[in-house]
């Protein structure tokens, strides 16, 4: 019994990075606009939503667009950590946090007007890593510069973002946002259809998939040991 215990304990170990890896990778890049604004904020934006059901720290993560260079990457800042099912929406800034706040507050204002909003806002920003509204990417590093998250985009449409709600990963979106579709509304201003710090699709968490591995794990253990006792 005591070696059957052991073993076991032994499988479902090597399922624990698995498992700590599954809240990190269940982050996803789950909406885009890369073509500015002509409101007052006027700036690119992505939102990453964590899709798990633990928050995951992202102290130390960092964006590129299609460079894809961890080199060359921006830090994403204002925000370290995103709760279970959180949307974090992140704007393009300075190179500096000077300027955040008002950045923030004219985004807010010019998709929410004055009405109550709970979405939490982050930003980037730097040389280099502005969005175009043609073609490119963003990526998204952990503190090592292992990318997490990555999508492509073609030619955008002005004002429209591109929903990405279905977690797709590393591949090309296409799908933009419509009013009334997987939460997407005009803007307050009018100008801008999206929708941002929303995410209402549920998107497979890939500590799911984690789980059923391990518990596969145990359920084999225990049938080696039946077969031995026989």
């Amino acid at each position: 019994m005591k070696f059957s215990i052991t073993k076991a304990a032994a499988a479902a170990a090597l399922f624990v990075p698995l498992l700590a890896a599954a809240a990190v990778q269940s982050v996803i890049i789950s909406e885009v606009s890369p073509t500015g604004s002509s409101a007052s904020y006027g700036a690119d934006w992505f939102e990453l939503t964590n899709t798990s059901t633990s928050a995951v720290n992202i102290a130390g993560w960092k964006m590129d667009d299609n460079s894809n260079s961890f080199a060359l990457s921006v830090a994403l800042r204002g925000v370290t950590s995103i709760a279970a099912g959180q949307s974090v929406v992140f704007i393009e800034g300075g190179s500096t946090s000077t300027g955040d706040a008002a950045l923030n507050a004219n985004f807010k204002s010019a998709w929410f007007g004055t009405a109550a909003t709970s979405v939490i806002f982050g930003n980037y920003g730097g040389s280099g890593v502005g969005l175009g509204a043609t073609a490119d990417a963003v990526n998204i590093f952990d503190s090592s510069g292992t990318v997490l998250a990555r999508v492509d985009f073609g030619a955008s449409t002005a004002g429209v973002s591109f929903d990405n709600q279905a977690g797709l990963n590393n591949v090309t979106l296409t799908q933009k946002s419509a009013v009334g579709v997987n939460g997407a509304f005009t803007s307050a201003s009018g100008g801008e259809v999206g929708s941002p710090g929303t995410i209402v699709t549920a998107v497979p968490e890939p500590e799911t998939y984690a789980l059923t591995l391990a518990g596969l794990a145990l359920v084999g253990v225990a049938a080696r040991r039946r077969k031995n006792a026989v």
